[in-house]
Order: C-alpha cells, then sequence, then structure tokens
C-alpha cells in the first residue's frame, strides 16, 4: 500500500473543510467544545460503519465482478481530482446558522449516511487503498476503526479551535486551498502509478 498517498488522502479528505468539521466549529462556538463532544464521537463511529459498510460493498462488487476493480480505482482516483478541484474553487461558507440540539450524538453518527462527501471518502480510501493491498477481515475492521479515530480527531480539532481556527482559515484558505489540492492530486497520481 503507499502508505504516504493514504495517509495525506485520509488527512486531506478528513480535516479539510466538510459538513462535520464546519458543524463541529460551529457548535464549539455556539455551544463550547464540552458540550461538541457527542458530535465528534457520533461522527467517528459513522466514519467507522460506513467504512465498514464501504468494505463489504467493495469486496461483494469485486467477487461477483473481479473485472470492477480497475473501474473503482478509477473512479477513486476520478473523485479524488474532483474533490482537489472542489478544495481549489471552493468558497466561504457561512456555518453560524446551525440549530441547537440535545442529541449532538446521534446528528453525528446519522450525517454520515447523508453526507456524500462522507460516504464516496469510504468507498474511495476502501477501493483505492485498503482492499487491493489488505483481504483480512480483521485489516478491515482495524482500518475502518482508525478512519474512525482520524473522523472523531478532525471534528475534534474544528471544534477546538472554533472562531479561532475559522478567523485563520479565512485569512490563509486560498493558500490553504492549493496546498491540499496539490497535495490531493499527488495522492491520486500515486495510485495509478503503484
Amino acid at each position: 500500500m503507499p502508505l504516504l498517498s493514504f495517509l495525506l488522502f485520509v488527512f486531506i479528505t478528513s480535516f479539510t473543510p466538510g459538513p462535520n468539521n464546519i458543524m463541529a466549529m460551529a457548535y464549539a462556538n455556539k455551544h463550547g467544545l464540552k458540550k461538541t463532544m457527542p458530535f465528534c464521537l457520533g461522527v467517528g463511529i459513522g466514519f467507522f460503519v460506513i467504512t465498514l459498510l464501504s468494505s463489504i460493498f467493495n469486496i461483494a462488487l469485486t467477487k461477483v465482478m473481479p473485472i470492477i476493480e480497475l473501474p473503482l480505482t478509477i473512479l477513486g482516483v476520478g473523485y479524488m481530482l474532483y474533490l482537489a478541484y472542489k478544495i481549489l474553487t471552493s468558497k466561504v461558507s457561512n456555518s453560524n446558522n446551525i440549530e441547537s440540539t440535545n442529541n449532538l450524538f446521534l446528528i453525528g453518527m446519522l450525517l454520515q449516511f447523508v453526507n456524500p462527501k462522507g460516504i464516496l471518502f469510504g468507498i474511495t480510501v476502501v477501493a483505492s487503498f485498503i482492499l487491493p493491498y489488505h483481504s483480512s477481515y480483521v485489516s478491515y475492521f482495524l482500518f475502518s476503526l482508525f478512519l474512525g479515530m482520524v473522523g472523531m480527531m478532525s471534528t475534534y480539532s474544528w471544534g477546538l479551535f472554533g472562531s479561532a481556527f475559522q478567523k485563520l482559515l479565512l485569512q490563509y484558505r486560498r493558500q490553504f486551498n492549493i496546498v491540499m489540492a496539490i497535495l490531493l492530486v499527488y495522492s491520486a497520481f500515486s495510485i495509478l502509478v503503484n
């Protein structure tokens, strides 16, 4: 497995702005970090479940149609390039219109099942980095656990920095997006080379 590409993809996809991170930052700004923790935990468990489901889905597809592995890899690379383009051209969004709620854990977990970035992330990371190099169910479980923990850490980070991180990101948004897009393009092409 191209470990550097895997870690770059996971880091960039998890820590760049998306529904989970923006909501964590907005919740922390509005309710404080302690009340945002259940949301972060829910995101982590949701990512864990999405990754496990993606592993099962991809295993089923490759067993039924072994020829599908190359198209899945190409789809994953295409999605990474698309994501790089979206990061490069993204605009500032207003995230302060999030309503107060008591069950942030459930919201964080269920958000993963309607979050296109999260679902495509699960399918892409499994198809491009995990299934081609690992074949045991234990490894699928451990990768899913790792990705769930990264999801929780990324939302926690965004919640932790709250408005301070938001101001810093807004100040250097263009440069940050350019670096993240370049790293994603590198990850995508390294999959094709290996």
